[in-house]
């Protein structure tokens, strides 16, 4: 049965696509171009727009503004996109901004993610699954966080920063350069601070991977050894290790630098 509830106050877009058990609240906008799957909520004040989908079972809060208009001087009005996917939580006053033809055209947003209040995705991001973005964490344009990332309040990330898998930062913290899977980070500007171990157990690493992944953070951290030298290193002990695989590709890619 579908049943989609669109309060009365509400505006929805005739050209908008409603999947079953969509809930649209008080005084929200829906756009032309907008499709939003099944049991996904929209709460009061929200403004869906632009070239924007939205997967199932998501509840979005009051106020957020979701596929608007990149704030990139450049856009002159391309046809680009935002993709959230399934199962995601996004808290009071987000906003999540399509795409950029200089660019793949699409800010992404993954499957159950927890994204609290203030939150802002800037175009052309691309965001994993089973992230934790605490209040007011900022990404300016093109970032890529891996899954399982958590940002702590007020953490910014700079344009173009990779953000890998597993990792974690502590709350003000500043990204500037690439943060490696599995590291910590804090300060303004972020500096490593051991791996983020207890996260790695709570998601079923074993302990042998887990003190792998210890001795890579020594390597890459402690030792003295160039990036470089470094980056051999850990790609040579990955061949033993598959967690430590994610590592070395993510070093042997490192645009930016890391922060080290």
């Amino acid at each position: 049965m579908n049943s989609v509830a669109i309060h009365p106050t509400a505006i929805v877009h005739p050209g908008a696509r409603l999947g079953r058990n969509v809930e649209i609240g008080a005084y929200a906008l829906i756009g032309e171009h907008v499709e939003i799957g099944d049991g996904s909520r929209i709460g009061p004040h929200v403004v869906v727009t632009g070239h924007t989908r939205i997967g199932r079972d998501n509840r979005i809060f009051q106020f957020c503004s979701i596929g608007e208009i990149p704030q990139d001087k450049k856009y002159a009005g391309e046809s680009t996109r935002l993709e959230i996917g399934d199962r995601n939580t996004i808290r009071e006053f987000c906003t999540f901004n399509c795409g950029t033809t200089q660019d793949a055209g699409v800010t992404r947003l993954g499957n159950d993610n927890w994204i609290m209040a203030y939150v802002h995705l800037a175009h052309d991001c691309q965001v994993g699954n089973q992230t934790i973005f605490a209040n007011n964490a900022q990404l300016a344009g093109h970032v890529h966080v891996g899954d399982w990332v958590i940002l702590g309040g007020f953490t910014a990330v700079h344009q173009f920063v990779r953000v890998g898998a597993h990792s974690m930062t502590a709350m003000g913290s500043m990204l500037v350069q690439d943060l490696p899977p599995y590291v910590m980070a804090a300060g303004n500007t972020a500096s490593a601070h051991g791996i983020n171990s207890e996260g790695l157990r709570r998601r079923g690493f074993s302990a042998a991977a887990i003190m792998a992944i210890k001795r890579a953070y020594k390597v890459l951290y402690k030792s003295g050894l160039k990036l470089a030298e470094a980056q051999a290193a850990i790609a040579a002990d990955s061949v033993a290790c598959d967690e430590l695989r994610l590592l070395a590709d993510f070093l042997s890619d490192a645009g930016r630098g890391i922060i080290r």
